[in-house]
């Protein structure tokens, strides 16, 4: 005998989620990051298709980053994907460590 949740009581809706290595990988920038003094806060959305890692300077802005996560891109440009303020894909890519490089370059600076 099968027992299985009503749809209505789980909302009905699978939701795309990032997954503990993912976040490990995600949060190990985010946390360089914050001791640069570049980003201040963070948002995680998961939705039916996608779950958006936000990265803020301040608060009550728009977030500065995008990290993206979209399973049923998987097989064309790559499930993962960053995103500027702007709306421009920055870097998008089957590994995630290589996709988030483009953001680690934003703390190599030129020594003056």
């Amino acid at each position: 005998m099968n027992i299985q949740t009503p749809p209505h009581l789980h909302g009905g809706l699978d939701r795309v989620a990032f997954d503990r290595q993912e976040m490990s990988v995600i949060l190990s920038l985010y946390g360089r990051m914050v001791a640069a003094g570049e980003w201040r806060d963070y948002g995680l959305s998961m939705l039916r298709e996608v779950a958006v890692f936000s990265v803020f300077r301040r608060t009550a802005e728009h977030p500065l980053y995008r990290i993206e996560k979209r399973p049923k891109l998987r097989n064309r440009q790559g499930m993962y994907s960053v995103i500027g303020m702007d709306g421009q894909i920055l870097k998008r890519g089957q590994d995630l460590r290589n996709v988030l490089r483009v953001l680690d370059r934003k703390l190599i600076r030129p020594v003056e």
